[in-house]
């Protein structure tokens, strides 16, 4: 894989084999493109997540606030955050793709289908998903300050 814009793009050989040039690779989970975006992830992510929540609405004929809300934190969530801080999304159309989700489950709930989205995160205690990466990132920095995790705060500052 090649990155930049400048790069001459030489051929690797190992052994005696030419390594093939690849646009994308997967790795633990996560797509990595030539160009660093993370809509092929996002959209990833986003039909993961669709698909856990389609089994939860088809499965569930009892549409309880505290029973969906529990289905959604375990099932549907996670596939939403998936080592999220490697490819965390920054153009709009990522963004709302993967809240349109989050909109979607919190519109099954019985008597919540009506109301704002605002609202249903509210009633809800929800936050947006933003929300969360924003804080999780704020989390990481204040650890990384503070000394909690093995990084070398030198080789930052």
């Amino acid at each position: 894989m090649h990155f930049g814009f400048n790069n001459k793009e030489v051929g690797y050989v190992l052994g005696n084999q030419r390594r093939s040039v690849v646009n994308e690779e997967r790795d633990l989970g996560v797509l990595v493109e030539t160009s660093l975006k993370s809509s092929k992830q996002c959209a990833k992510a986003a039909d993961a997540a669709n698909a856990v929540l389609g089994m939860i609405k088809r499965t569930f004929l009892c549409k309880d606030k505290d029973l969906l809300l529990q289905l959604y934190k375990s099932l549907v969530r996670p596939k939403l955050e998936y080592s999220v801080q490697a490819w965390s999304p920054y153009v709009q159309k990522d963004v709302q793709l993967l809240e349109k989700v989050q909109r979607r489950a919190t519109k099954l709930i019985k008597g919540f289908s009506n109301s704002s989205y605002e609202e249903r995160l509210q009633k809800l205690q929800l936050t947006t998903l933003e929300t969360r990466r924003l804080w999780g990132d704020l989390i990481e920095v204040f650890k990384i300050l503070n000394g909690y995790g093995n990084i070398n705060t030198d080789l930052i500052f």
